[in-house]
């Protein structure tokens, strides 16, 4: 399934990348009064840091963001950018979202006679406001070569415990070769729709979009990221995000 590629040719050429961001989530665990991506970091949403830091980096072609229905506020925000910025329908589950948004995606490319075998879709998680764009340009350039796409992730350093499911240490598991799976994942748009829609077909539990892939018989690749592209779950999380964009952003 791989492809050769010379090693001096640029993993650009002519295709198009678009990113994904499933934003149709309701953040229980956070215990606000609104979803966790329409919280505030400095005078805007996590959604809007999100989506700015996408649609910043040059490659990128647009987005597609996966909008609950009755989602009131969404259309609040009156989100503008010089790029497109197309709305899909939510779904019930995270892969729903964004099944829903590669389609729109695709009926997006045939009215412009593009082939979904040309565009890469980065999907990425509404409420990780703080990814670099430095990783994400890393990954098109590392991962764009063959068709097993890749993700951004981080070697396990932390010695891993496995339980006996009544909190007691059950097992020390070998962190050697663990990775934690970060966002985006970057696969080309046709084939990631079929795996998905295989999964989805077949009931199978994913838990990500590289493990769609992976079920597909693909090997995506690993693409070491930096430790600030958190994922806001809890408060101390958004916390936490609002230091590092301050970082960031000195």
């Amino acid at each position: 399934m791989t492809d050769s590629v010379n090693e001096n040719e640029k993993p650009t050429g002519n295709k198009q990348f678009w990113a994904i961001v499933p934003a149709a989530g309701v953040g229980k665990r956070m215990q606000a009064d609104r979803p966790k991506q329409y919280l505030e970091i400095n005078n805007t949403t996590v959604l809007e840091h999100t989506l700015n830091r996408l649609l910043s980096v040059q490659l990128i072609c647009g987005v597609v963001v996966s909008i609950s229905e009755g989602d009131e506020y969404w259309p609040e925000l009156n989100y503008q950018s010089s790029k497109p910025v197309l709305v899909a329908k939510g779904g019930a589950e995270r892969s729903d979202s964004v099944l829903n948004a590669l389609l729109k995606l695709e009926n997006t490319c045939l009215k412009t006679n593009t082939g979904a075998d040309s565009v890469w879709a980065l999907v990425h998680d509404a409420a990780r406001p703080c990814v670099r764009i430095e990783d994400i340009q890393r990954l098109i350039e590392e991962a764009a070569h063959n068709d097993n796409g890749g993700l951004l992730a981080l070697p396990v350093r932390d010695t891993m415990k496995r339980d006996n499911q009544q909190g007691q240490v059950a097992q020390t598991v070998d962190r050697e070769g663990l990775w934690h799976a970060l966002t985006p994942q970057m696969f080309r748009l046709d084939l990631l729709l079929k795996a998905l829609q295989y999964a989805q077909d077949n009931q199978l539990a994913i838990t990500d979009d590289a493990s769609a892939m992976e079920m597909a018989g693909y090997c995506p690749q690993l693409i070491e990221a930096h430790e600030d592209n958190i994922k806001i779950t809890r408060a101390f999380d958004l916390q936490l995000a609002t230091l590092y964009l301050q970082y960031q952003n000195s």
